[in-house]
């Protein structure tokens, strides 16, 4: 890890682990993207920016100064002065004109990594091994009195570049902010592939490649959230890029509101990536001395890939990203009642949950919606965080205690950035609501959605729910978030300011939650957005878990899990075994293969237990022990993908190696069993080629009854290039995991 200033050929380097970036200064004062990729080291890379070729710098060849524009690989783009690809700024001034010229003027190499004011961002580990760096570049517009710094930092053990940029007004005059993106990166690609994560409710983060194209290819929101739709992520890849190889350039939006991710490829066969807030309903005021933090950016290379890239994201996000004392810690086994109940409980049919989750070793009991206000069907109460006793008699304090004396540990259910129409909250302060005046509000769920741009909500609602905290001893919350964002108006904010809701307001939810986290630093915060709206690395610095989908068929899971899993550790993943049939899809799937999906992620139940068979409760006491067994390895490993069901249409396979390679866990799917079919190869990753292994701990099936393959040894060069064979199963929707241990 390093970063050097080359003064006499005008480049910076950074340095991260085998890759390097280097940014490159032309004509002394145009910031220009020079290189990404595998270390060179080579101090004349600067010609990769052509501006020793037509059009020349405008030094050079003034009169063709707009050509030079729209063709240099520009670091930072800016609208209006000759670069007509899509910008990272567009910068309104006061008196109606728009244009932006930004010229560098000096540099900063600091150790470590500054903090991003208001903002989650990445941060340097412990120890020296999470050491880092960062290069902050200097430029301005004179015209305009802006000041912009862009920021580049880089880590001991990671080979992503994080970037993100300031802006500071130095004039005298205010500065309307119309676009303005964290970060752009150009590159030469004639051909290659775009990849992005698409997707709706029930259906998320499913991955879509398609061919780069002349124009523009993007993704985004407007929604209020990252969203279910669509994914704060892109990466370009080389055509025949697979998971093990192949080049490939991704960034990944530390931020949970409106975004854009764009590929544009430019006349000239380049291709420009752009990621930042959504310019969509943006608009921010800069007063005189003011300061705009944008949210970062993570940029990775691999020249292995997708696999090395997901691996790359993974480390990153366990060591730079996710603060939580459970990062490292073995996440309670839970049991949820939503599915199990709805909104039909009250203290006993909890309490009766709870007794016989603790007889199959579960840990955990989570209440979910249902507990506060008249809230029997959702469509009320929201806001009003005051415990039911008709459901919940002797109140909530009661109810905990008796199940902390059964042994398990509480957990509660929160929706608090949304109010009800028919709630006392709503009744009292209806200027609360974001909404435009004179128009009737478009509910969700029979919902709206509180303005955390204004102080007294936050402060409401932080209090609202620590006050629950603080009235027992609850070691979860699940914080949920259940409709997007319309009619989006504040009666808090100017006329002049209303643009800058959207942002504010997922500016307000960081508040929340940081504030959450300092006043209870012992609780497991578990994200929820409807399922899987707001998964993202945003939310990611205030929990180290996030609710993947409302979607918990074990077969669906497949999917929405591997998209997940391309960019965010396996621990991150909220991952449960529902009840059969499925209560989306309706589809009936073995128990045991629902126990081998969840267990990929943060394991638990979301049924209700006092209504299942004894050989099901059995499975759950074996799950249980599995878990224990295998969550170390899940939660630290290295995360491999074997085949997709998403592509075969199959069957699907991944596994986790230990950092050391002495463990390896895989789990196989077979989605839909095949005629006149034999044993199925497949071939092994990531394990040390010198070392034999011992097959252990196989989870089988009945189909694969005395097919038993624990016990035999072979070498880590023999499974991975020879392969395993894997005896055939009978029947749709079985699974299987197996354990390899170093001997």
């Amino acid at each position: 890890m390093g970063i050097e200033y080359l003064e006499r050929e005008g480049l910076f380097r950074l340095a991260a682990g085998n890759v390097e970036y280097v940014i490159g200064i032309a004509d002394g004062k145009y910031v220009g993207h020079v290189y990404f990729g595998k270390r060179m080291g080579d101090n004349r890379c600067g010609c990769l920016m052509r501006t020793e070729e037509a059009p020349f710098v405008p030094s050079k060849n003034l009169r063709e100064k707009c050509s030079f524009a729209d063709m240099f690989p520009a670091e930072y783009s800016s609208w209006g002065v000759g670069d007509y690809r899509d910008s990272c700024l567009n910068v309104r001034s006061e008196e109606g004109f728009r244009g932006c010229e930004l010229h560098y003027e000096g540099y900063r190499i600091l150790e470590g990594k500054p903090k991003l004011p208001g903002l989650p961002s990445v941060f340097c580990g412990e120890g020296e091994a999470g050491a880092g760096m960062t290069l902050e570049l200097d430029c301005r517009d004179k015209v305009l009195g802006l000041k912009v710094v862009l920021r580049y930092s880089v880590f001991a053990d990671s080979e992503a570049v994080v970037r993100s940029a300031r802006l500071v007004n130095e004039g005298d005059k205010p500065l309307y902010l119309e676009r303005a993106l964290s970060a752009c990166m150009d590159m030469d690609m004639e051909e290659g592939d775009l990849l992005t994560l698409a997707g709706s409710w029930a259906r998320e983060r499913h991955m879509v490649r398609r061919p780069l194209a002349f124009g523009k290819q993007m993704v985004s929101s407007f929604r209020g959230e990252s969203g279910h739709q669509d994914h704060p992520f892109l990466a370009v890849m080389e055509r025949g890029a697979g998971q093990d190889q192949g080049e490939v350039w991704a960034m990944h939006f530390v931020y949970s509101g409106n975004f854009v991710a764009e590929a544009q490829v430019s006349q000239f066969g380049s291709v420009r990536l752009l990621m930042g807030i959504n310019p969509e309903g943006f608009e921010w005021v800069l007063k005189p001395g003011e300061v705009f933090v944008m949210p970062e950016v993570v940029c990775v290379y691999s020249d292995e890939g997708l696999g090395k890239m997901s691996r790359i994201f993974h480390d990153l996000y366990r060591g730079h990203l996710i603060r939580s004392p459970y990062l490292h810690r073995k996440r309670p086994i839970l049991i949820n009642n939503w599915e199990a109940t709805y909104f039909d409980f009250d203290t006993e049919k909890l309490l009766e949950i709870a007794r016989e989750a603790k007889k199959r070793g579960i840990e955990m009991l989570v209440m979910d919606d249902g507990w506060f206000g008249d809230r029997n069907i959702d469509e009320g109460s929201l806001g009003d965080w005051e415990v039911n006793e008709k459901k919940l008699p002797g109140g909530l304090l009661h109810l905990v205690e008796q199940v902390k004396a059964l042994g398990l540990d509480f957990g509660i259910w929160f929706e608090p950035e949304m109010v009800s129409p028919d709630s006392k909250l709503y009744r009292t302060r209806p200027d609360w609501a974001i909404h435009i005046p004179g128009r009737e509000p478009v509910q969700s769920r029979a919902q709206y959605v509180l303005d955390l741009s204004r102080p007294e909500v936050v402060d409401y609602v932080y209090e609202s729910v620590a006050r629950i905290l603080r009235s027992a001893p609850i070691s979860y919350v699940k914080w949920d978030m259940n409709r997007q964002m319309t009619d989006v108006g504040s009666a808090f904010l100017g006329r002049e300011h209303q643009g800058e809701l959207f942002h504010r307001y997922v500016l307000g939810v960081y508040e929340l939650q940081e504030r959450l986290m300092k006043e209870f630093p012992e609780l497991l915060l578990e994200n929820c957005a409807s399922g899987g709206a707001r998964f993202d690395p945003g939310m990611l610095y205030y929990s180290p878990q996030i609710w993947c989908s409302d979607d918990t068929d074990a077969v669906e899971r497949l999917a929405i899990q591997e998209g997940t899993a391309l960019l965010y550790p396996l621990s991150t993943m909220g991952a449960h075994v529902s009840a059969c049939p499925n209560h989306i899809v309706g589809r009936v799937t073995p128990f045991q293969t629902r126990g081998h999906v969840a267990m990929a992620g943060t394991f638990g139940y979301e049924l209700d237990i006092t209504k299942l068979s004894e050989e099901e409760k059995l499975q759950i006491e074996e799950q249980v022990k599995m878990y224990h067994r295998f969550q170390p390895l899940v939660r630290e490993g290295d995360y491999y993908r074997i085949a997709s069901w998403r592509e075969n249409h199959r069957y699907d396979c991944w596994q986790v190696v230990a950092k050391d390679k002495g463990e390896a866990l895989m789990t196989y799917v077979q989605v839909l069993a095949e005629p006149n079919w034999h044993s199925r190869r497949l071939r092994l990753k990531g394990l040390d080629p010198e070392a034999e292994y011992r097959l252990e701990e196989v989870g089988t099936c009945q189909e694969m009854a005395g097919k038993a393959m624990a016990g035999q040894v072979h070498k880590g060069a023999f499974l991975m290039y020879g392969g395993l064979l894997l005896p055939r199963m009978e029947g749709d929707f079985r699974s299987i995991m197996i354990r390899f241990v170093r001997v």
